[in-house]
C-alpha cells in the first residue's frame, strides 16, 4: 500500500476533481447569460462567505507570511487567470472542446514538478500521463472548433492552473485555509475590476447559482489544496483526467447524454491510466518527503 499520506492524498484529490466536474458544467451554464468577470465577482462572495465563516470558527489567520508573499501573489494571479480562460473559452468553444485543452494541465504540472520541484518523475509515469491524455482525446473527440484562437485561451488557463497546482504544492506547508481564501479574493478584485463593463443584473436564482459556483469551487480547492499538501504534484496529476469520467456519468443522469462506444473507450484508458500510476507509487513505496526537494 501507498504511504498513508499518500493515500489519503489521493482520495482528497478524486474527490475535488469530481466536484470540479460539477462546477464546470453549471460555470459554462452561468456565462450563457452573464459575463465572465460578473460570475467571477458573484462566485467569489459565495465563497468568501464561507471561507470567512471558517476561518473565524477554526480560529485560522488570513495573514500570508512575510517571507512567502510573492510565491503567494504569483499563485492567486495564475488561478485568477485560470478561471477567467476556462470560462471565457467556454462562451466560444463546446464544453468538452475546453476540457481537452485542460486535461494538458497533468502533464504540464509533471513537468514543472521535475524541473521546479525536483520531484523525480520515470519513464513509465511519463507514459502512463500520455497514455491518459490518449484517452482523452479519444473521449471527447474535440470539434474543428478546437483549433480556432478561442483555444490559445483555453491552452492558456490550463497552462495557469498547472502552474498555480505546483506552486500550491510548493506552498504545502500553509495552511490551506488562508491559500484557498486567498485565491478567491484575487478572482473577487478580478471580477469586481472588469464586470461594471458588461454588467448584467442577476435575478435571485440566477445569483444564487453563481454563489452555489464559488461554495462549489472552494470545496474542490479545499480538497485539492489538501492532497497537494500530502502527495507529490506528479502523483495527482494524471488523476486530473477521472474529469471526463464524471463529465461522462453526469451528461448520462441529468442530460440523457448516453456514452458513446469512443466515450466508453477512452474512459477505459484513462482509468487503465490512472490505475497504473497508482500501482507504481504502490510497488515504489516512496515517502513524499523524499521525493520534494526545496526550489534553489
Amino acid at each position: 500500500m501507498p504511504p498513508t499520506s499518500h493515500a489519503r492524498g489521493i482520495a482528497l484529490y478524486l474527490a475535488g476533481v469530481a466536484l470540479f466536474a460539477a462546477n464546470d458544467a453549471l460555470g459554462k451554464w452561468m456565462v450563457t447569460d452573464y459575463s465572465v468577470a460578473e460570475l467571477m465577482l458573484i462566485r467569489s462572495v459565495g465563497a468568501g462567505v464561507l471561507l470567512l465563516m471558517l476561518a473565524r470558527s477554526m480560529g485560522i489567520s488570513l495573514r500570508l507570511p512575510a517571507g512567502q508573499v510573492p510565491l503567494h501573489v504569483l499563485r492567486i494571479l495564475l488561478l485568477a487567470g485560470d478561471s477567467f480562460s476556462f470560462y471565457f473559452a467556454t462562451k466560444a468553444l463546446p464544453l468538452a472542446d475546453v476540457m481537452t485543452f485542460y486535461m494538458s494541465a497533468p502533464l504540464i504540472i509533471t513537468a514543472a514538478s521535475a524541473l521546479l520541484l525536483k520531484e523525480r518523475v520515470g519513464l513509465k509515469r511519463w507514459s502512463a500521463i500520455f497514455f491518459g491524455f490518449g484517452g482523452v482525446v479519444i473521449a471527447l473527440q474535440p470539434t474543428g472548433a478546437a483549433f480556432s484562437p478561442a483555444a490559445l485561451v483555453a491552452l492558456a488557463g490550463a497552462a495557469c492552473f498547472a502552474l498555480a497546482m505546483v506552486i500550491t504544492r510548493r506552498l504545502r506547508d500553509c495552511h490551506w485555509l488562508p491559500l484557498v481564501a486567498w485565491q478567491f479574493i484575487g478572482c473577487g478584485i478580478v471580477g469586481a475590476a472588469a464586470s461594471p463593463l458588461d454588467w448584467v443584473t442577476p435575478t435571485g436564482l440566477d445569483f444564487s447559482l453563481m454563489a452555489l459556483v464559488g461554495l462549489v469551487a472552494s470545496g474542490c480547492f479545499m480538497l485539492i489544496t489538501k492532497a497537494l499538501s500530502l502527495a507529490p504534484a506528479s502523483l495527482l496529476a494524471p488523476l486530473q483526467y477521472t474529469a471526463i469520467v464524471w463529465a461522462s456519468i453526469l451528461g448520462w443522469i441529468f442530460w440523457a447524454d448516453k456514452p458513446t462506444p469512443h466515450i466508453i473507450l477512452g474512459n477505459c484508458i484513462i482509468i487503465g491510466s490512472g490505475l497504473f500510476v497508482l500501482y507504481r507509487e504502490r510497488t515504489l513505496k516512496v515517502d513524499v518527503n523524499q521525493r520534494i526537494e526545496p526550489i534553489p
